[in-house]
């Protein structure tokens, strides 16, 4: 069985938003193009064909969508994508689709789709309202916690499943007990948390690797405390982690010490090995003119993987280095600095809680 997935961004870097701390607002405006409007129908269709034509044998294909907003594209867009899949895939193709949405142009057309369609759907919220609103606004300046619940609850309304992605901003990182009550009181049991990069020049919102060690202490006993209550949150770093503890590998690339290709493809075709990286120097080739395997093979992708990982004094004798492989090249700058390394503050805290809970994961997947 083959699996193959891709991130593709429908409408570009478009988006109806302002967050404060957008890393792909910054990526984006280094490029000679900055925004590729909205993909065509004939990019669409050249994709989904290169795509397709490929995998002649048993094979799982991800589509997922992203952005900018990739719900700007239109919700026909969306329609003549699916539709143009299920008329060309093959018996021995198997087709999922994600979509990673801040929210705000769902309705119950939207919804009824997705459900439909059997879209994972991924909700940008980054916790409480008196912490989301300072930074994900409107063109205006205007908070949007209201509406993006407003979304969360027709997403349930319709039975779509759903995961909530948060930004673990500087901000953030201050408030973890706050941030677990919430994920508690509104059911959020899958959770991706995601560090806040910084950008170019002094960043207030970037998470430092003190403040990552500093959150996740304060989250982890409680989640811990939950689990042994017979409670499952699912948080994207212990995902990771925890199972690691029981020769599990992990599932995030960042942990392996690799970069693994995410086939990342703009509105225009041009693809990338990785959402940190679309800027030019890093095209692979146009994904409506290419196959998979020839994008493989460019030399943008072999140069992107041979570039080195930095590392900080503390991994000369790190026991953990196994569990890391000095994470992925473009986040750790929030894991570790030149002389500290959060991400080992917290293994060496916790070890020993998570290789119980690494057991009774375990014990789980066997029932």
């Amino acid at each position: 069985m083959n699996y193959y997935a891709t991130m593709i961004k429908p409408a570009s870097g478009t988006c109806m938003l302002r967050c404060k701390y957008c890393f792909y607002e910054e990526e984006s405006s280094r490029r000679k193009v900055k925004n590729r409007g909205v993909m065509t129908k004939r990019v669409m269709t050249g994709m989904i064909d290169q795509i397709l034509n490929y995998f002649k044998t048993e094979t799982v294909i991800t589509f997922a969508f992203q952005g900018g907003e990739p719900t700007c594209a239109g919700l026909d867009w969306f329609e003549t994508f699916i539709d143009y899949v299920n008329r060309n895939k093959k018996t021995y193709h198997t087709i999922k689709y994600a979509i990673q949405t801040n929210g705000i142009l769902l309705d119950d057309l939207w919804a009824e789709f997705l459900k439909r369609n059997h879209f994972l759907v991924g909700i940008s919220i980054d916790g409480p309202k008196w912490i989301h609103d300072p930074y994900r606004i409107d063109a205006v300046g205007g908070g949007t916690y209201d509406r993006v619940m407003e979304s969360v609850n027709l997403l349930r309304k319709y039975n779509v499943p759903f995961n909530v992605l948060s930004v673990l901003s500087s901000e953030l990182s201050k408030h973890p007990a706050e941030y677990w009550q919430w994920l508690r009181e509104n059911r959020f049991d899958y959770v991706q948390l995601t560090p806040c990069l910084p950008s170019s020049g002094n960043d207030p919102y970037a998470l430092h690797p003190e403040e990552f060690f500093s959150f996740y202490d304060g989250l982890f006993p409680l989640w811990d405390k939950s689990r042994e209550a017979g409670e499952h949150y699912s948080i994207s770093l212990f995902d990771n982690v925890i199972p690691m503890f029981a020769g599990i590998p992990p599932v995030q690339c960042g942990f392996l010490g690799k970069c693994f290709p995410q086939f990342v493809i703009e509105a225009d075709g041009s693809c990338y090995p990785c959402d940190f990286y679309c800027v030019d120097q890093y095209v692979m080739g146009n994904a409506a003119e290419k196959s998979p395997g020839e994008l493989l093979r460019s030399r943008a992708l072999r140069s992107f993987a041979r570039e080195p990982r930095r590392k900080c004094r503390e991994c000369d004798d790190c026991r953990f280095e196994g569990m890391c492989h000095r994470q992925c090249k473009r986040m750790n700058v929030c894991y570790f600095d030149r002389n500290y390394c959060g991400y080992r503050s917290f293994l060496e805290k916790y070890e020993g809680k998570m290789r119980i809970a690494a057991t009774w994961i375990q014990e789980i997947k066997r029932r």
